[in-house]
Order: C-alpha cells, then sequence, then structure tokens
C-alpha cells in the first residue's frame, strides 16, 4: 500500500485547508484510515479516524468541531477539511492506514496503523 499525501500550505490563522491522502496498491475500502500530526519537538498524534464505510468518524478533543474527515473508497482518498485553524495546528500532518481489516480498535494510536503517508506540512501563522 501505498499513501500519497497533498494539500499542506501556509494559512492565517482562522482560515481552512483540505488535505488529501490517496491510496494504491490496497483494499483501500476494507480499512480505518486516520491522520495523525506532528509538531516540532512533539511527539506525533492523533487527529482523526474515520471506518471503512466513511460513516463513523473520530476526533482530537483538539480538533473536534472544527476539522472533518472524510473518505471516497471509489477514489481510494481520504481528505481532512481543517477549519478555523490556529498556530498550534502547525504540524506535519500523516495520513496511515489501520493494519487490520474491518477493525476500529486502538483507532487513536499510532501503532494500530501500518501504513503512512510522507507527510504535508501545514503552517499556520498568527
Amino acid at each position: 500500500v501505498q499513501l500519497q499525501a497533498s494539500g499542506g500550505g501556509l494559512v492565517q490563522a482562522g482560515g481552512s485547508l483540505g488535505l488529501s491522502c490517496a491510496a494504491s496498491g490496497g483494499t483501500f475500502g476494507r480499512y480505518i484510515m486516520g491522520w495523525f500530526r506532528q509538531a516540532p519537538g512533539k511527539e506525533r498524534e492523533f487527529v482523526a479516524a474515520i471506518t471503512w464505510t466513511g460513516i463513523v468518524s473520530y476526533y482530537a478533543n483538539s480538533v473536534k468541531g472544527r476539522f472533518t474527515i472524510s473518505r471516497d473508497n471509489d477514489k481510494q482518498t481520504v481528505y481532512l477539511l481543517m477549519n478555523k485553524l490556529k498556530p498550534e495546528d502547525t504540524a506535519v500532518y500523516y495520513c496511515a492506514t489501520h493494519r487490520r481489516t474491518y477493525d476500529n480498535s486502538a483507532y487513536d494510536r499510532m501503532t494500530s496503523y501500518d501504513y503512512w503517508g510522507q507527510g504535508t506540512q501545514v503552517t499556520v501563522s498568527s
């Protein structure tokens, strides 16, 4: 499985940005997809995840109500729409595929994911 993240950039606080993550080489529609982020000097942290059907989504408290995760299984792509961005959202954002099919256990843990995209930088200026 290969994941290609895109859409990062520089935005002012309060603005919006959309990320995409295109998958290839696997059975995309069977897995939870997640977004994580890593700020300079900090550990990588969970941002959001979405189940294989796209019906259920999960969010970190820090982004709940501002970020929306979605997916298009026909296009094998997962999205992250980020609104009301804050300087503390500045990080490299990574998409990832859960290691087990039809399994939403520990969706917020890095160890539950085995394929990762290369990351895309999001910078929010104050």
